[in-house]
C-alpha cells in the first residue's frame, strides 16, 4: 500500500452526474445484479450439468457472459461510489452550468438543444453531451447571447447561445433508496468485496445465484 504522503497518490476523480443520470446507472446496476445475472447463472448451471465443460460451447459462452456482467456491475458500483450529483435546478441564471439545457443557433441559422451532463450519461443522439466534450467545454460558463467557436472534426463551428433551461432533478423512485443511500451502499459494497471476486475468475466453479 502506498504511503500516505506518496506524491503519486491522487484521490479518485469526481464523477459529476445529474440526478437522472445517477438513476439510470442505478437502474442498470439493479437490473444486471438482479434478473439479468440470475438468468445467466441459471443457464450456466444447466450447461454445466451437461457434462464435459471444456468442449461445451454453451457453458463457455455463459461463463464469459457472466464475467462481463460482473465486470460491468463492479464498474457501475465504482462510478456510483464516486458520484458528485448536481441538480441543475439549483443553478438558475443566464450562465451555462452543468446539467442545464442550452439552446444554440449555429452559423447556418439551425437551432440545436444540448444538455451538458457527465461522461457516464452522455448520449449525443438524445441531446445529452458531456461537459468535457469540445462543445461542452466551449459552452460552460458562457452567457445568453454569447457566441462561441468550437473546433470539431469537420472544422470550426460558431454557436450563439439563445436560451437556457434548468430542469429539475429526479427526487427518487417511489419506495426505493434515495440517491445518497444508493451511493453509500455502493461505497460499502466496494469496500467489502475484493475486486478479484467481483470480476470473476477462469475456474470452473459455477457461481451461486444471488
Amino acid at each position: 500500500m502506498p504511503a500516505a504522503n506518496d506524491s503519486n497518490s491522487k484521490p479518485p476523480e469526481k464523477n459529476y452526474i445529474t440526478p437522472n443520470g445517477f438513476r439510470r446507472l442505478q437502474r442498470e446496476f439493479e437490473s444486471l445484479r438482479g434478473p439479468t445475472r440470475r438468468e445467466v447463472v441459471a443457464k450456466l448451471s444447466e450447461a454445466a450439468a451437461e457434462g464435459d465443460r471444456s468442449e461445451n460451447a454453451e457453458y463457455i459462452y455463459r461463463k464469459r457472459q457472466l464475467r462481463q456482467i460482473d465486470s460491468r456491475i463492479r464498474h457501475l458500483m465504482k462510478r456510483m461510489a464516486i458520484a458528485e450529483v448536481i441538480d441543475p435546478s439549483h443553478h438558475k441564471g443566464d450562465r451555462v452550468t452543468f446539467g442545464c439545457l442550452v439552446t444554440v443557433e449555429d452559423e447556418n441559422g439551425k437551432l440545436h438543444k444540448y444538455q451538458l451532463v457527465g461522461i457516464d450519461e452522455s448520449d449525443p443522439k438524445d441531446g445529452r453531451i458531456s461537459y468535457r466534450s469540445p462543445i461542452g467545454k466551449a459552452l460552460i460558463g458562457k452567457h445568453v447571447d454569447d457566441a462561441v467557436l468550437v473546433q470539431v472534426a469537420v472544422g470550426t463551428r460558431e454557436l450563439t447561445i439563445l436560451a437556457l433551461e434548468f430542469p429539475s432533478g429526479e427526487a427518487g423512485t417511489d419506495g426505493g433508496p434515495t440517491i445518497a443511500d444508493a451511493m453509500l451502499a455502493a461505497q460499502q459494497e466496494l469496500a467489502q468485496s475484493p475486486e478479484s471476486d467481483a470480476e470473476g475468475g477462469d475456474d470452473d466453479t459455477v457461481p451461486a445465484e444471488v
